[in-house]
């Protein structure tokens, strides 16, 4: 047993719908009794590309006691589901920089002889785990050395701004306008300030990385509840782990029962508005 990082599913949010399954080509996760289950600790190598297929939140990454995760016993389900899976699942090592697992992955086929035609096959595999595979922006962005000037002030209008810190009976919630954004939003769009937080309060979270995602729910309901919330902003990034943060809001919206008009904008991965 080693201590390492291993998703955990929140059983009280998982309402079967499945669709982590097929986002776990290893192997590691079935619904069983409506719910979907860990069924093997060797077969989940806890880099999360299930957890942004899940519409609950229900699935987390912690770090504890487990099985050593085996690439062989991995890779021993991925072969039987064709060259898609396999070529989607080299993509996620890929993307993850792991590049021990993918040794042995490339291993296990060349000892099976396996032909993957990854080339042909990888336009068509969605990796599941755009959110962390390397990306340099440099070449692809041309720089205009006359940049139209914008005002660089400051749009924020309190302090703290992270979910966790926010005391829901603070006074600048009273008839706000909310912003409630992805960490990385304000990173990737050059313009957050000027285009979407002017006059509105903010709240930010990792649906991904945070681990406090059940207390989030519950503050988010407490701010809708007792604060007359005029309207909300909705920001992320296009990876899929980012959805968390619509399915939060929602969530805390149906458990408050109010209704509040909602604005939903997606940033892409190199700071456009999608």
């Amino acid at each position: 047993m080693d201590k390492r990082k291993i998703i955990k599913i929140d059983e009280s949010k998982c309402n079967g719908c499945g669709l982590c399954v097929p986002n776990c080509p290893e192997g590691a996760l079935q619904i069983i009794n409506g719910k979907a289950r860990l069924v093997g600790e060797l077969l989940c190598d806890g880099l999360g590309a299930c957890i942004g297929e899940c519409p609950e939140g229900a699935i987390l990454i912690d770090e504890r006691e487990a099985e050593k995760y085996s690439e062989d016993k991995a890779m021993e389900n991925i072969s039987k589901e064709g060259p898609e899976v396999i070529a989607a699942h080299l993509k996620h090592l890929k993307s993850h920089s792991q590049d021990d697992y993918l040794k042995q992955a490339y291993s296990y086929l060349k000892k099976h002889k396996i032909n993957i035609p990854e080339e042909e096959v990888a336009d068509k595999t969605p990796s599941g785990c755009s959110e962390t595979m390397m990306r340099d922006f440099r070449k692809e962005t041309k720089i205009d050395s006359e940049v139209t000037a914008i005002s660089t002030k400051s749009q924020l209008q309190q302090w703290p701004i992270q979910l966790q810190l926010l005391n829901s009976t603070a006074s600048y919630f009273k008839d706000a306008d909310l912003v409630i954004a992805a960490d990385c939003v304000a990173f990737s769009f050059s313009t957050f300030h000027q285009r979407f937080l002017k006059g509105k309060i903010l709240v930010i979270f990792c649906p991904k990385l945070d681990k406090t995602l059940g207390m989030y729910l519950e503050k988010l309901v407490a701010i809708f509840k007792q604060n007359n919330i005029k309207s909300i902003t909705l920001l992320h990034m296009e990876v899929s782990c980012c959805s968390g943060v619509v399915t939060l809001v929602q969530e805390a919206l149906k458990k408050s029962g109010k209704n509040i008009i909602v604005k939903d904008y997606m940033i892409s991965i190199n700071g456009e508005l999608v």
